[in-house]
């Protein structure tokens, strides 16, 4: 089965593309290289160098591979770049889509799966928060991620083509950027192998759902072929506040007396996010393996081994 993957040498894509390539599918990987890496891409993974915007090199690849299956991951990630270029954010994200969906449907893909995110909810009281939670995304970025879940529930109602949404809570993991939602413990994670303080925005009580890269991997492999049409969050549904995480994470990393400091909130972020995993345990027969102590032992070693 040939499964391609848009932005598959980033870190969640090239983590996905490991698992598909051990399980012995054949991947096909499409990446502009903004933000992924080549180190990260499979040697077995054939690999188009093109921006999922440039629809006519788009076309191309599909039609020369003709994949039963699309990952869609590409995507900017960075709320505050959304809110300084809401233009290019939109591109990136609501065309980039649109584009995938395009081709999809012209070259006969089986099934395209969404990578989305928390954002899209915004704000919400009661947590943790459930797939029918009505979207309330707080920046441009959420905003970007939010509606291509519409045009893929639309393609599917005009074209034979099937879908299912991932809606990531905050990953974390070997190989993430720091940048993004969950790239506070890759940012906390610099800080910590330069031995430099560590800069906590707000007062450190917001609290994120931290969920490795792993696991939200295995949660990919899972919606092959399961959760038709639906949409469904990959979290761990625990909260974790940002203090809380900073003390983990040096601990973890035996280096306790870091200092710690506390700035301006930054515009657009959520306050607190804990997402109900309850349709993924059922529709993906899913659920996280790794705990956060878990996850980031497994991740702070990495580094420090590399250090």
């Amino acid at each position: 089965m040939n499964v391609l993957i848009t932005g598959g040498a980033g870190f969640i894509g090239s983590t996905v593309a490991d698992l598909l390539i051990s399980k012995g599918y054949t991947v096909i990987i499409v990446d502009n290289f903004s933000t992924g890496k080549r180190e990260y891409v499979h040697p077995k993974a054939k690999l188009y160098e093109i921006d999922v915007c440039d629809r006519t090199s788009l076309m191309t690849v599909f039609r020369q591979e003709k994949p039963n299956i699309v990952y869609h991951l590409a995507a900017q990630i960075n709320v505050a770049h959304s809110i300084l270029d809401p233009t290019s954010d939109a591109q990136s994200n609501i065309m980039g889509t649109i584009y995938v969906m395009e081709c999809s449907t012209k070259y006969g893909v089986k099934k395209v799966i969404y990578s989305s995110s928390a954002a899209v909810y915004g704000d919400v009281a009661q947590l943790p928060i459930a797939e029918d939670q009505v979207k309330q995304p707080q920046s441009f970025y959420g905003l970007s991620k939010a509606l291509p879940e519409d045009y893929l529930a639309m393609y599917a109602k005009f074209f034979p083509i099937d879908y299912t949404v991932l809606r990531y809570a905050n990953a974390y993991g070997i190989r993430q950027d720091p940048m993004g939602e969950g790239g506070v413990i890759s940012i906390f994670l610099s800080k910590i192998l330069q031995e430099e303080t560590i800069v906590i925005h707000g007062d450190g009580e917001q609290t994120r759902d931290f969920v490795y890269v792993k696991d939200i991997a295995r949660a990919n492999l899972a919606a092959l072929d399961k959760a038709s049409k639906k949409i469904i969050n990959i979290s761990s549904n625990t909260s974790t506040s940002i203090k809380q995480l900073a003390t983990m994470m040096t601990s973890i990393a035996a280096k306790p007396s870091l200092p710690i400091t506390y700035i301006e909130s930054r515009q657009g972020d959520i306050v607190h996010s804990r997402l109900d995993n309850k349709q993924a345990q059922y529709h993906l027969s899913w659920e996280p393996s790794y705990t956060l102590q878990a996850g980031l032992g497994e991740t702070i070693r990495y580094y420090l081994e590399q250090n």
